[in-house]
């Protein structure tokens, strides 16, 4: 049992399992002990659970779970968002509607996972819990904000985890630790009871070791909620059977360089075009192509939405409480502040921004069907490189390469996911970013299997 989840992904558990050749307190007991010792080295996990309730008889009967402390509430456990203003309160009365599902396709929670404050970083480094390690090396963060959850699945501890997304939070740790990951599109996965997340950019699912436990889990979860303000069309079968077929030939087309940054690190180059060919190999056609969109104005109006939300949620959370001296980090108060500022005018400006960027995305994905890029522009991400203890400028600058090919996809709406095809020569994972126009998950978990099955990774793992 001690190496399960190195050969076996979530569903495989969970039909060991139903034919009783596992028992699920027996898994459940020591996998609790595995995390424990797991989390004395990684610092992923923030909280443990004692879930003593049976699981559900879903497809991930019996399958341990952790959730990020941000965007999901779990009854009765205050959800902290990586900070210490919230450590203690508010307390969640009920399941957010994502969780529900989650517990309804038999996952059986065991914890909460660490995150950057409030999710504003896109490493794992909170001042409240500390920094989490990368299981890759020790000197290395996982990525952020889901940097917890992609820790503690690229250790073997669990085979998958919740994670979200508002900026590239799924998909960076997955790039930075050989897991793959998906960002839905908008709507596809409820976030009830709250509104929608930075003006609709925000999504949540999970890291993994396999496409199908991804896929089984999205139909577990997707789907709208009464009320819900959008809700992404409905797909023709299910998320799982799209891993089972091929995904026919796609117009892939394939950027060397992000917009609005400098060249890429060769290494990064190296890794796009040798997918590329992987690609056109496999029937695909591939050519070099970007989409048109002003990535000066958009990166300006993320900031200036993410600090509007910064200021609102702490608001709306605290519920009268005031911030002490030493309760919020640095960048935090200062976003915050910013957000206070932040007029509507500028805030209606902003969301229009992320419309017309939907809009010429969908425009180039009239062309092609994916858009191929690395994940992040960078081929490591040292602790300490994104900081906020300091002034925003720096920390704005740290943040740049890490989010510049996967934030664009969350002010659009379209779905992307990070597939880990490529490694260093020192043994570091490179993801490979993929993007699809708006509903096209099918299409993603199609062409990821199929990757998944000429490149295999899971083998790959930190010693």
């Amino acid at each position: 049992m001690d190496d399960l989840f190195a050969t076996h992904d979530a569903l495989a558990v969970a039909d060991l399992i139903r034919a009783r050749k596992l028992g699920a307190k027996e898994l459940l007991d020591a996998t609790k002990t595995s995390l424990r010792k797991a989390n004395e080295r990684l610092n992923a996990i923030t909280d443990f659970y004692e879930d003593t309730s049976p699981p559900a008889d879903g497809p991930f009967h019996g399958v341990p779970y952790v959730i990020k402390q941000l965007m999901a509430d779990c009854a009765g456990h205050p959800t902290t968002l990586g900070s210490k203003f919230f450590a203690t309160t508010p307390v969640a009365p009920a399941d957010s509607a994502a969780v529900s599902r989650m517990r309804r396709a038999g996952l059986v929670i065991v914890g909460r996972t660490n995150t950057s404050e409030f999710g504003l970083a896109p490493t794992t480094e909170p001042a409240f819990r500390g920094p989490t390690i990368n299981p890759w090396r020790p000197d290395l963060s996982p990525g952020g904000s889901s940097g917890g959850s992609a820790a503690i699945v690229a250790a073997r501890a669990l085979p998958m985890a919740h994670a979200t997304d508002g900026g590239g939070s799924i998909r960076i740790p997955a790039s930075l630790c050989g897991l793959f990951g998906l960002k839905p599109s908008r709507g596809r996965v409820s976030l009830a009871p709250i509104g929608e997340t930075l003006a609709g950019a925000g999504a949540q699912h999970c890291v993994s070791i396999s496409v199908r436990d991804s896929a089984a889990l999205l139909d577990a979860v997707a789907g709208g909620e009464p009320g819900d303000p959008y809700r992404a069309p409905p797909v023709e079968r299910t998320f799982l059977d799209a891993t089972k077929r091929a995904p026919g030939k796609l117009r892939v087309a394939f950027m060397r360089q992000a917009m609005g940054q400098g060249p890429l690190d060769p290494v990064l180059v190296d890794a796009i075009e040798r997918t590329a060919r992987l690609l056109e190999g496999l029937g695909h056609h591939v050519e070099e192509a970007s989409p048109a969109y002003d990535a000066a104005g958009l990166d300006a109006a993320f900031w200036r939405v993410m600090c509007a939300n910064t200021w609102t949620n702490i608001q709306l959370r605290a519920a009268g409480r005031v911030p002490g001296p030493d309760d919020l980090e640095p960048v935090t108060r200062l976003y915050a502040e910013r957000g206070r500022a932040v007029t509507a005018d500028d805030y209606i400006r902003s969301v229009q921004t992320f419309h017309r960027t939907g809009r010429q995305l969908g425009a180039f994905f009239e062309r092609y069907d994916v858009l191929l890029s690395t994940t992040i522009a960078r081929t490591s991400l040292p602790l300490g490189t994104v900081r906020m203890d300091g002034s925003a400028e720096p920390f704005e600058q740290a943040v740049a390469p890490m989010t510049a090919f996967t934030a664009v996809c969350n002010a659009a709406g379209v779905p992307a996911m990070s597939v880990p095809l490529e490694w260093t020569e020192d043994g570091l994972p490179i993801g490979l970013h993929f993007v699809g126009r708006f509903g096209a998950e099918e299409m993603l978990y199609a062409l990821a299997a199929q990757l998944e099955l000429a490149c295999p990774w899971r083998h790959r793992r930190p010693s």
